[in-house]
């Protein structure tokens, strides 16, 4: 995916670091904004995870680390579940003043709760994602149950989180008890996904049950069996990633674009800007595309990219092929090639004048039990394929106005 790291200023002043990672091949179709869980980061395995399966079905994901955790500025031990729904509009903001503004908002754990608050004053917001969310903010008191007297009577405590030590104040807690999400929920005014495993053992289940009671539909309900609450296996979190891409696009929908057609074999269309372009070969549809060093956006393979593409496939069908009917023991093949103009050896043909031509340098990896002059015999036979023998030909093209 294509990632970059940015900052944005909170309503407090503090610089909140964040990364914005877009997909690999197209243009984003929206934007999701995702809000981790408590004490967590947005370098979490699980978080980048997610983030990942979304940019594959088309979203450009923010992911943020609120005030004073991970790199954002500020102190942990002054913020509280108010603030972080100010964190997540201050993100929102930006994202709508650089790039445009989130249409999928996604919450882990506390971050689940916040984000079902956040949702009704982010006017672009059709859906909003849950994982392993509380009802209750106050829930995630349990984490430090033991230290809240000490919190009570000294105004903070250093507690123990996860093996960390976090510095936790009255005002959070109170914050906490002040918050009540149900009446959020009753006016999010967007479409609800709630994702919970029945084995977390960091918040039951039974409050997914209270937060889907609670919502108006449209609301759905998946559970995720046998995850644990931070997603810690790879693909529990794929899955959840791929689910809310799934589920959203009935919310979200993707522009559509009028469909390539022609009854040649291969059809490409170019917009006005960039040079992201569509290719149909039959039904089969590419990307081809330039770097960005030269003013494309890099989501397809370049031009002689693609032709070295062909010459590197035809090669290893041609070897294999032969192989087959020799029944020689051929396992698989490896073809790998480069691109480059390079001057010619001849220079008596040009006037002595230095000339380029295009070189495909061209590596063949045999694997199998061959021998010597097996593997002389397909060597031969590689120069042999219909696309080299094509470059070498002369090759005439007849462009008309269609």
């Amino acid at each position: 995916m294509k990632s970059t790291r940015v900052k944005f200023s909170n309503g407090r002043g503090q610089q909140l670091s964040a990364r914005l990672e877009f997909p690999v091949s197209s243009h984003p179709h929206a934007y999701a904004l995702f809000a981790h869980c408590f004490t967590c980061s947005s370098s979490l395995a699980a978080v980048r995870n997610i983030s990942r399966a979304l940019n594959l079905a088309g979203y450009a994901v923010l992911r943020f680390d609120f005030t004073g955790l991970g790199s954002s500025e500020g102190d942990f031990v002054d913020t509280t579940f108010t603030t972080n729904i100010s964190d997540l509009e201050a993100a929102a903001e930006w994202l709508a003043t650089e790039h445009e503004a989130p249409a999928l908002l996604v919450g882990h754990s506390l971050g689940g709760a916040a984000v079902l608050c956040a949702a009704g004053r982010i006017p672009s917001v059709k859906a909003v994602a849950t994982i392993g969310a509380p009802f209750a903010p106050d829930h995630v008191s349990a984490h430090f149950k033991e230290n809240i007297d000490e919190i009570e009577k000294n105004g903070s405590a250093t507690v123990d989180i996860g093996g960390r030590p976090f510095q936790i104040a009255k005002t959070f807690l109170d914050d906490l008890e002040n918050q009540r999400v149900e009446e959020h929920i009753k006016d999010l005014g967007a479409a609800l996904l709630i994702l919970h495993s029945p084995q977390d053992l960091t918040v039951n289940i039974d409050e997914a049950a209270k937060l889907y009671t609670a919502a108006r539909h449209p609301k759905s309900f998946v559970s995720l069996d046998g995850a644990d609450h931070l997603l810690t296996k790879g693909e529990d979190a794929h899955y959840v990633g791929q689910v809310i891409a799934g589920w959203s696009s009935r919310y979200i929908i993707a522009p559509a674009e009028a469909p390539l057609r022609s009854d040649r074999e291969v059809a490409v269309r170019l917009g006005a800007e960039g040079f992201t372009t569509e290719v149909m070969v039959r039904h089969h549809s590419l990307t081809a595309d330039e770097p960005e060093k030269i003013g494309g956006n890099d989501y397809g393979p370049g031009p002689y990219e693609l032709v070295s593409s062909a010459l590197g496939a035809c090669t290893a069908m041609t070897v294999q092929m032969y192989a087959r009917r020799k029944k020689w023991p051929l396992e698989d093949i490896e073809v790998h090639l480069d691109h480059r103009k390079d001057y010619a050896e001849d220079m008596a043909a040009s006037g002595n004048k230095p000339t380029k031509i295009d070189l495909f340098e061209r590596t063949v990896i045999l694997h199998g039990d061959l021998s010597d002059e097996q593997k002389t015999r397909l060597l031969e036979i590689a120069d042999r394929c219909p696309v080299h023998r094509t470059l070498h030909e002369t090759v005439e093209v007849r462009t008309v106005l269609g």
